[in-house]
This record gives C-alpha cells, structure tokens and sequence, in this order.
C-alpha cells in the first residue's frame, strides 16, 4: 500500500481533521499529517504549536507522523515518496476549491494522486474557524476538538487579549 500525505493548516486540529487522519492511517501504510503555512492565513497558533496538538491527538496512531512544512505540497510528497494526497471534503464548496489545488498538483506531479473523502456526517458542519468563534464565546467544545486544544485555546485568549477581540466580536 501506498504512502499518503494529510496537509493542512490545523489551526487548531479538529475531531473532524481526526477523523479523516484515523479513516487515512487504516487505508495506507504510513501517513504524513504535514501543518503548511499558509500566507493567506492568520493562524491563531504558531506551526510549533499545532505540530505539537497533532501529535498529541495521534499519538496512539503508530503509522501516523507529524511535521511542518512552507513548500509546496508535491515537493513534501516527493521528499517522503507519497504518492497520495488525502482531503476530507465537509461540502460541495470545499469541493471546488480541493479539486483545483488536486488539478494544480497533478499538473505539477502527474505520480501523485489526490483522493477525496467525505467527513462523517457528525464532523459536517465543524471547522477550526467555527471552534475558535465558540471558544471565543466561552461555549463548551470538548466534543469538537481533542482533549488538549480547548485548554490551548483559553490560554491563546488570554495571551492575545481574548479571542473575541481577535474573531471581531
């Protein structure tokens, strides 16, 4: 079985970005679950951080490893011999925008595939950008996220003068 790549920002790492992680590490024989940074972005935790939750939320997970990277995403596959790319897809939008960086990838790697995979139906609605937004109002997430990020998350309040002010609220 092939090696597969599971990019993403993971600010912070979410029970939805878990649960395509754990459904990817029982498909192939080894995943890189690699934080980018993402120029676009104004991450609320440094890569450190988040390259620290992800290996706390998978540590039990022994073909599972956690790394960073500021490169392109072929050029990662390419240095790990991956040749697959894992996305989990919450909606159609997130589909538009996976199949266009899938097609970009492609043309820059033609050896390297992406595959797509629906999020259960209980992750569907989740997103780190929506569980920052309630931690910022103070509302329970320990169903969201995995144990360890709520508690980072009241501490990067407090070191940022609140998440409110930082979400505009």
């Amino acid at each position: 079985m092939p090696k597969a790549i599971c990019p993403g920002t993971f600010d912070p790492v979410t029970n939805g970005h878990l649960d395509i992680i754990r459904r990817a590490a029982r498909t192939f024989t080894h995943v890189y679950v690699v934080v980018f940074r993402n120029p676009a972005k104004a991450p609320m935790f440094e890569v450190e951080e988040r390259v620290a939750m992800l290996n706390e939320a998978t540590s039990e997970l022994g073909n599972v490893s956690v790394d960073s990277s500021d490169g392109l995403l072929v050029e990662y596959a390419r240095s790990v011999k991956a040749q697959v790319i894992v996305k989990g897809l919450r909606a159609v939008s997130d589909f538009e925008y996976e199949f266009q960086m899938a097609l970009a990838n492609k043309k820059l790697d033609p050896g390297i595939e992406t595959l797509f995979m629906a999020t259960a139906a209980e992750h569907a609605y989740l997103s780190s950008n929506l569980v920052k937004m309630l931690a910022g109002f103070g509302a329970c997430i320990d169903s969201l996220v995995p144990p360890g990020v709520e508690r980072r998350l009241r501490s990067a309040a407090a070191r940022q003068g609140g998440l409110q002010a930082q979400l505009g609220g």
